[in-house]
């Protein structure tokens, strides 16, 4: 592998993690739980990989119709996949000091998830090379983004609403579970190309969406008031 191969596959995870670092404007996150959260989100990327290729191969013994690829979508990589990086963020993140305020539910999220997808494309990068590498780039790490700020989401609210914290976290890794099994359930398909369509169109208003959770949590952040709102 080239090393622009590499810095291509390395950036986008990189970048969006920049991104919702910036978007944290209030009580930005220190660097070192940070870079530990990409660092094991990267790591959990290896078991999560050996799990697919075991699937992959008990599943290739069946006929591809629709129950296999329903399984293949939502079990060999949604639910495997969102075990381990919520496994991450629920603990390693969630319990620690540092975890203080909404915002930082989806700051955490993302970092592991980045971590993930990171290690993917360098696996892709080294497999299939640049082309796969650049889809990736629109479609998978986005994607990924996307399945972190809905379970950050549900995780930032989770650690202040301890009455209803088990039911926020699970409702958090329900949510991500749910759109990453959808949305590897059309990419995998091959009865229409419209349904890849609808995938990305999809995956991009998603990212409306996930700006609103994160102004939602901007706007209710404990650091607002004190660091931004008080007249001299």
């Amino acid at each position: 592998m080239t090393a622009f191969l590499l810095l291509l596959a390395v950036l986008p995870g990189v970048f969006l993690s920049y991104a919702i670092f910036r978007a944290d404007k209030y009580e930005r996150e220190p660097l070192v739980p940070l870079l530990v959260c990409f660092g094991l989100g990267a790591a959990v990327a290896f078991p999560a990989m050996e799990v697919e290729k075991w699937a992959f191969v008990q599943l290739r013994t069946h006929e591809q119709g629709f129950g296999i690829i329903i399984l293949t979508a939502f079990l060999a990589v949604a639910l495997n996949e969102e075990v381990f990086k919520f496994s991450v963020l629920r603990w390693v993140a969630f319990p620690r000091k540092f975890f203080n305020e909404p915002l930082d539910g989806i700051v955490y999220s993302v970092l592991v998830s980045m971590g993930f997808a990171t290690m993917e494309n360098i696996f892709y990068a080294y497999r299939f090379g640049m082309e796969t590498v650049l889809l990736r780039a629109f479609t998978a790490v986005p994607a990924h983004l996307v399945f972190a700020v809905v379970s950050g989401y549900y995780v930032g609210l989770a650690k202040f609403n301890p009455a209803r914290q088990s039911r926020l976290l699970w409702q958090g890794f329900g949510m991500a579970f749910l759109l990453h099994g959808v949305y590897d359930f059309l990419i995998f398909q091959s009865w229409s190309d419209w349904l890849l369509v609808l995938a990305t169109l999809t995956l991009y208003l998603c990212l409306f969406y996930c700006n609103n959770l994160i102004r939602q949590h901007l706007d209710n952040s404990p650091f607002k008031v004190s660091n931004h709102d008080v007249t001299p």
